[in-house]
C-alpha cells in the first residue's frame, strides 16, 4: 500500500480529492469506511479534540488501523483541530497518520512559533507524520448555524493572502495548509454556504507549493468543490453534514421503533445515512459521476 503522503500527491496531480470525514463513534466510522470501500477510493477519518476525548485517542487509532490492516485498504487517521503542542504531541505519540495544529486565534508570529514546534516534533518522531496548519480564521464549531460564525470575515480583503501563506509555509515547514478562502466551519441553516474564492485558492496553491486542505466543506456547492479541487485542494473536510444525517436518521429510527432496545438494530439507519453522505461526497471528489 502507498503511503498517506503518496496518496495525497497522486490526488493533487490528478485533480481529485481525498474525503476527510469526522466521526464520533463506531457507527459513523463504519458508515464512512463502507462508502469508501464500496467506491475503492482512499479516505481520511478525522477526530477533533472533543471527538478524541469521547472515542478515546488510542481507541481511535486501533479502530482505523484494524480496518486498514484487515482489508488492506487506504484509510488514514487525522487528529483534527488541535489547539496546543501538548495535544499534537499526544496524537503523534499514539500513531496518528497526520495532525492539524490550529493556531488561527493566535498572532501570525505566535502561530508560526507553535506550528514550527509541532513540525519539529513530528519530523523527529521516527515516522512519516504529516503536519497541517491553518492560516485565517473560519470559525471553530461543526454545527448548523443561523448566521456566519462570530469573527469570521469572508470578504476578499480578510481571506488568507498568497504572500502571507508562502511566508508561513517557509517559516514552519508544514506539509499541508488550510487557508481561509471564503469557507466557514459548520453549515448555514436552510441554504448553501457562501461561495468560495476559487481565484484565491489557485493563487495560494501556486505560492506555497504544498497541498491545500479545504475545511468547512459541509454546505458547499458542487461548483465550488470542483473549482477548489482543480485549483490545488486534494483534501476536503466534511463533518456537520454527517452529524445532521446521523442525528435525523437515529431520531426517526427511535420514533418508528419505540420498543426496540437492541442498539445494533436502531443504529443501523444512522450508519446507512452517514454512508450515503460519504458516498455522495467521495463520488464528487473523485469524479466518479
Amino acid at each position: 500500500m502507498k503511503s498517506f503522503r503518496e496518496y495525497i500527491g497522486e490526488a493533487q496531480k490528478s485533480k481529485l480529492a481525498i474525503g476527510h470525514f469526522n466521526i464520533a463513534n463506531l457507527e459513523m466510522l463504519h458508515g464512512a469506511f463502507e462508502a469508501a470501500k464500496k467506491l475503492e477510493v482512499p479516505v481520511i477519518i478525522g477526530v477533533s479534540e472533543g471527538e478524541r476525548d469521547f472515542v478515546g485517542i488510542k481507541q481511535a487509532v486501533a479502530l482505523v488501523k484494524s480496518l486498514r490492516e484487515e482489508n488492506n485498504f487506504p484509510i488514514f487517521l487525522n487528529a483534527d483541530h488541535t489547539y496546543s503542542f501538548e495535544r499534537v504531541k499526544e496524537a503523534i505519540d499514539v500513531d496518528f497518520d497526520s495532525v492539524i495544529f490550529d493556531g488561527t486565534e493566535l498572532s501570525f508570529d505566535e502561530n508560526v512559533a507553535e506550528t514550527k514546534k509541532c513540525v519539529e516534533y513530528a519530523k523527529n518522531c521516527g515516522r512519516d507524520i504529516l503536519v497541517e496548519a491553518e492560516l485565517g480564521f473560519i470559525g471553530k464549531s461543526s454545527k448548523v448555524l443561523e448566521v456566519i460564525p462570530a469573527g469570521v470575515k469572508i470578504t476578499e480583503e480578510f481571506l488568507t493572502k498568497p504572500e502571507e501563506a508562502k511566508k508561513f509555509v517557509e517559516l514552519t515547514g508544514i506539509d499541508m495548509l488550510a487557508p481561509a478562502v471564503g469557507n466557514i466551519h459548520g453549515m448555514l441553516k436552510g441554504g448553501v454556504d457562501p461561495a468560495l474564492n476559487i481565484k484565491r485558492i489557485k493563487e495560494i496553491s501556486e505560492a506555497v507549493g504544498v497541498p491545500l486542505v479545504l475545511h468547512g466543506g459541509s454546505g458547499g456547492s458542487i461548483e465550488d468543490f470542483k473549482g477548489a479541487i482543480a485549483s490545488g485542494v486534494p483534501i476536503v473536510h466534511i463533518s456537520t453534514e454527517l452529524r445532521v444525517a446521523y442525528r435525523k436518521a437515529l431520531a426517526l429510527s427511535l420514533q418508528e421503533n419505540p420498543d426496540e432496545v437492541a442498539p445494533y438494530k436502531y443504529f443501523k439507519s444512522a450508519v446507512l445515512a452517514v454512508e450515503k453522505v460519504v458516498e455522495e461526497k467521495l463520488k464528487l471528489f473523485n469524479n466518479l459521476g
